[in-house]
This record gives C-alpha cells, sequence and structure tokens, in this order.
C-alpha cells in the first residue's frame, strides 16, 4: 500500500511540479499550485476516511490516502527543486537546437534526480508509518491486521506486526542511503 502509494505520488507530483514551478506559463502555475496546496492541506486520515467512503473498506483505499495526500507534498518539494535548480544545462541544450523535453530530460533531470530521489524515499518512509494508521480506519495495510490483532488481543500477532513495520522503515532507510551515495556522490 505504502510503495504503490509513494509511486503514484511521485509521478503525479512531478507532472504537477512542472507546472507548479513556472515551467509552463503562470496560469497553470497557479492552478498546479492551488492543487498541490489542497491535497496537501488535507490530512492523510481524512483522506483514508473520504476513500473508505468512495472506494470501500480495504487497501485501494489507503493507496489512494496516501498517494493524493503525498502527491500534494512531493509536487511541492519538487517544484522548489525545480526552481533552484541551475538553468545552464538546459539552456545549453535548447541553444544546441534541442527541444523543451530534451532540454529537461538530459539537462535538468539528471541534476534533480538524486534530490527528487530522496524526497521519494524520505515519503515512503512516512507513509509506511502512516499506512499502519489509516489501516485503525479500514484503509487496510498492516494497520488493519495491526488493529485486528490489537482488538483480539492477540499479542504474539500484534507484535510481529509491529516487527514487521520496524523492518520496513529499516530497509527503506538503508535503501534511502545507498541510494544517496550512489547517486549523489557519483
Amino acid at each position: 500500500m505504502s510503495a504503490l502509494g509513494t509511486l503514484l505520488a511521485a509521478v503525479a507530483g512531478l507532472l504537477l511540479a512542472l507546472p507548479a514551478a513556472g515551467r509552463l506559463g503562470w496560469p497553470l502555475r497557479s492552478l498546479s499550485r492551488l492543487l498541490l496546496n489542497a491535497l496537501r492541506a488535507i490530512p492523510e486520515l481524512v483522506w483514508a476516511v473520504l476513500m473508505v467512503l468512495a472506494a470501500g473498506l480495504g487497501p485501494n483505499a489507503g493507496t489512494l490516502a496516501l498517494a493524493l495526500h503525498t502527491t500534494g507534498v512531493l509536487g511541492r518539494l519538487f517544484a522548489e527543486a525545480l526552481e533552484n535548480t541551475s538553468p545552464e544545462p538546459a539552456a545549453a541544450i535548447r541553444l544546441q537546437g534541442g527541444s523543451a523535453w530534451q532540454a529537461f530530460g538530459y539537462g535538468t533531470l539528471p541534476n534533480l534526480w538524486p534530490q527528487l530521489l530522496a524526497y521519494t524515499l524520505y515519503r515512503w518512509e512516512n507513509n509506511i508509518r502512516m499506512a499502519s494508521v489509516l489501516g485503525f480506519v479500514g484503509a487496510g495495510g498492516l494497520g488493519q491486521m495491526l488493529y485486528v490483532s490489537l482488538s483480539l488481543f492477540q499479542e504474539a500477532q500484534a507484535s510481529s506486526v509491529i516487527l514487521a513495520m520496524l523492518i520496513l522503515v529499516f530497509a527503506v532507510d538503508a535503501l534511502s542511503g545507498w541510494s544517496r551515495q550512489r547517486w549523489v556522490r557519483n
């Protein structure tokens, strides 16, 4: 649930970050920033309740709730990163006759990639923890397993679920450290 929600949010966040950073004109900038602010302003728990009402109980509701809120967060972070990146590599590609998309893909994105990856992995780590809370409102995932275990006083199973959550957070943290080492220092 958290991995798919974060992946969906990273793609949607990048797509909304392009206009939010002013790359496609001021009307789209204002509209996309408004959308990102709205998505980010509503907490994951409220999104989860709304998605349970819309999509029913289960992990689909939790995935959508995480994806919606995280799209707002990542979109804003990605837009800030885009605004702060150096325009010279992309401008050089444009001067050589490259298209705007080529300039973005070969001039801007390689410089942004480590930062985008770090933001995405950090949000995934947050979403793993948040997924456990969302399960308590019926949004599925490990949180729902934990809720059922605790409500039935099955301490051993609840401990196993908590241990699985800890292992997931540590694994994502290790993956984040490895990827930062690989992408940032090279």
